[in-house]
């Protein structure tokens, strides 16, 4: 834009409005720490232009008129023009796409209307370097980076089919413009971004420099990419427009496919799988999916939706199909069907029956690369289902005819496996004699989860437990899952029933087999706790604790009934059971308590209750009333 242009458009009525306040806030990160690595804002620029090119396209499947010549004469043709200005210090990046009206300038470029902006914003604030250029891109307001490297960025846009123009223009301090300009002064459609470069950023009016990033970041966006070194300069050919996906995969360099999935995805890092095939048959489809590297920040908001884009015919439709199953939302890339109609909205696309071929074609295809990569290379897989193994074992709740595969792929961390990954066949394949089911143990975290005083009697036994950290776990679980025959079964759930497995050598065998004066104790424990406790029995899973909690046979597994407790969708709790260990030295002292000591007896009673609580991750049920007990006891010891 010329300096003719800005005083034609100050000339006219302009109007002055402030940021959104989350908008002020990101532009003062933004230029002040958000990035190490600034080039990125040439990329996201680049990026809005191909996205702005893309809806042309589809607008115009049903208002064919919209494209019209475009700037340089040729028709149907949309494209994106760089220009370089070293005098005046400008950088100007323009297409020939859908444009926008002056109400569309304040939508788009004076407010953030995302969910999850306020999590965006403190994540950002914590970023630096790769991270923070990595978080830009995956929320969509990449346009503000320009503001790193621009000391004003003026936006002269006319909207396809429209009569006017308008410029927007701001310094990112806090307020912007808005007025109309002579449509001789704009693009014949489309939208004109300048960049007034700061003194420190003017090696991007160099041609090298510019051209060098343009192939490494944004060389396979598909619509063509033309630069001009300087304004009289004719345009060279920087990018052909050509879409990565229809070559055939000889033609492809690794290279070239990790260009494409940041640009796709709008992130930094190398992926970790790359999926690219074509599809014929019944339907016809091209697939370019990416497993990223690295987990999105976003990976559990409630609104995420998935990231797959789906094309017709190389005409970009909508990336808010449901290409592929929430629980694979984490896949980056496309689908590009030959036979979806051009001329359908967005709306039916999702209810076509030829849309759920393609997501149940592409899903089982990405699950079987899945189980060739777990096969092929472990510790590749390892690192994917490190990062998204908690989203895949949704699937296990969600999809019941693929739950087979999906427990297939699932990895655990077991009480025997020393940190590492194990499946459910190296579970299985590590069985005990007489052992018929697959031990889970459910909770918060992994070091809670080993130290639980509900596995001493599995390790006795050397029977191998599960250890499900994830709130996912705790539904899946109860799904009705089974694997080879062999059910899944909580060790915090109903009886232990390890009788008929043998013992490791040397370890000393939990019993339930109790003294009289034990089963005394017990059931005095048993009528004193009736308002807590909904049984105290001697139990078969302990070897050193004292006492445990567990969910009744028929019961809701304890970590999943806390997990919809915090969500406020839980039923009124049910009373948990009670065991006691009937070798522990502490409860054959309790039992030999003479009938004097009732008081002592009770107390007792409810410390056990209350230490089992904690051990379990709760809190005594009454704080004041556990807190005077313990004084009592203090003071009696102490004497």
């Amino acid at each position: 834009m010329t300096n003719e242009t800005v005083q034609a458009a100050e000339m006219q009525p302009a109007e002055t409005h402030a940021f959104e306040a989350d908008v002020s806030r990101l532009l003062h990160m933004m230029v002040h720490s958000v990035y190490s690595d600034k080039t990125v804002f040439l990329r996201e620029l680049i990026s809005n232009a191909a996205d702005a090119c893309e809806k042309l396209r589809y607008e115009a499947l049903s208002a064919p008129d919209l494209l019209g010549p475009d700037p340089v004469g040729n028709e149907a043709r949309t494209q994106i023009a760089i220009t370089l200005d070293p005098d005046a210090k400008t950088l100007t990046i323009e297409d020939n796409g859908i444009g926008m009206t002056a109400d569309d300038m304040a939508e788009a470029l004076g407010t953030i209307a995302r969910s999850g902006t306020k999590a965006f914003m403190d994540r950002i604030a914590a970023s630096s370097g790769s991270e923070g250029a990595q978080l830009i891109g995956q929320f969509g307001v990449g346009f503000y980076s320009a503001f790193m490297v621009a000391s004003k960025v003026d936006v002269v846009s006319r909207r396809a089919g429209a009569d006017t123009a308008s410029v927007w223009s701001s310094d990112g301090l806090g307020t912007y413009t808005i007025a109309p300009i002579d449509t001789a002064e704009a693009p014949v459609r489309g939208t004109r971004v300048v960049l007034h470069l700061l003194d420190d950023a003017t090696s991007y009016t160099e041609r090298y420099t510019v051209e060098r990033l343009i192939k490494d970041q944004s060389g396979h966006v598909p619509v063509p990419i033309t630069l001009r070194e300087t304004p009289d300069a004719e345009p060279v050919e920087i990018a052909d427009g050509a879409a990565l996906w229809t070559k055939p995969k000889s033609e492809i360099s690794t290279e070239d496919y990790a260009d494409f999935y940041r640009s796709v995805s709008g992130q930094f890092d190398e992926p970790a799988l790359t999926l690219h095939y074509r599809a014929e048959g019944l339907h016809e489809y091209s697939v370019l999916a990416y497993v990223p590297g690295a987990k999105p920040f976003d990976l559990f908001d409630p609104d995420r939706n998935g990231r797959m884009k789906l094309y017709v015919k190389r005409v970009f439709i909508t990336d808010d199909a449901e290409v592929l199953p929430r629980y694979l939302r984490f896949m980056r890339g496309l689908v590009d069907s030959s036979d979806l109609p051009l001329n359908v909205s967005r709306e039916m696309i999702q209810e076509s029956p030829m849309l759920a071929a393609i997501r149940k074609g592409v899903t089982g295809r990405v699950l079987g690369e899945f189980d060739k990569l777990a096969t092929r290379d472990a510790d590749a897989y390892a690192k994917i289902w490190e990062n998204f193994g908690a989203v895949l074992k949704e699937g296990l709740y969600e999809d019941f005819e693929r739950r087979e595969a999906l427990l297939k792929l699932a990895r655990f961390k077991t009480t025997t496996s020393a940190g590492a990954w194990r499946s459910v066949a190296d579970y299985v394949a590590a069985m005990k004699d007489n052992q018929t089911a697959i031990y889970y143990a459910v909770g918060t975290d992994l070091d809670r989860l080993e130290a639980s005083p509900q596995l001493e009697g599995f390790r006795a036994r050397g029977i191998e437990v599960l250890l499900l950290p994830d709130s996912v776990d705790g539904f899946w679980v109860t799904a009705g899952i089974d694997h080879d025959g062999k059910p899944f079964k909580s060790v915090t759930q109903g009886a232990a029933d390890l009788g008929l497995i043998p013992l490791v050598d040397g370890a000393e065998a939990p019993t339930a087999d109790t003294t009289p004066q034990v089963a005394d104790f017990i059931a005095f424990v048993k009528t004193t706790l009736a308002d807590a406790v909904s049984e105290v029995r001697a139990s078969e899973r302990l070897t050193d604790s004292a006492v445990c909690l567990v969910a009744a046979d028929s019961g809701m597994d304890r970590q999943l009934e806390r997990i919809l407790a915090a969500s406020g969708q839980a039923m009124p709790a049910a009373k948990p059971v009670l065991e006691i260990n009937p070798r522990s030295a502490l409860i054959a002292k309790l039992a030999a308590l003479g009938e004097d000591e009732t008081a002592l007896r009770e107390d007792a009673a409810h410390l056990l209750f209350d230490e089992a609580q904690i051990a379990d991750g709760e809190r005594p049920l009454d704080a004041r009333a556990f807190s005077a007990r313990l004084s009592r006891l203090f003071t009696r010891a102490l004497g």
